[in-house]
């Protein structure tokens, strides 16, 4: 098996409007394509990441609740690459977004921090 990276990355969310909002308009991700399937009730939203990664954004009713914040088992947390960190937080707050002290990476001596998504979902950036 060769595994050449990672294709998409999926996140369920409560409100499907509120998240949509986010992660086109405040992350700033292109929408693919968006399907709604009425027998699931259910939206399905692909969102370009770069060239070529993908988020899918999912809607379920009646979903539960994440467990933890991030220690659950499964995903951790989604991270992205960004050229500068500082830059970066500074237009998430600008945008509302509570955005956790940029910190150091001690074993890269990179720089990173965290900020929540709509429902909580840890997100990284990660400084180049």
């Amino acid at each position: 098996m060769n595994l050449n990276h990672i294709h998409h990355v999926a996140i369920i969310c409560s409100d499907y409007q509120k998240s949509k909002h986010f992660y086109t308009k405040v992350l700033n991700l292109p929408i693919i394509k968006e399907t709604y399937r009425e027998e699931r009730d259910s939206y399905k939203l692909d969102l370009a990441v770069g060239a070529h990664n993908q988020i899918e954004l999912f809607s379920f009713p009646n979903s539960p609740k994440r467990l933890s914040y991030p220690e659950a088992q499964g995903l951790r947390h989604l991270a992205f690459l960004v050229q500068n960190v500082e830059e970066a937080k500074a237009e998430l707050e600008f945008n509302g977004i509570s955005v956790e002290p940029i910190r150091l990476d001690d074993t890269t001596g990179k720089r990173f921090t965290f900020f929540p998504d709509p429902d909580g979902l840890p997100i990284e950036l990660y400084e180049q």
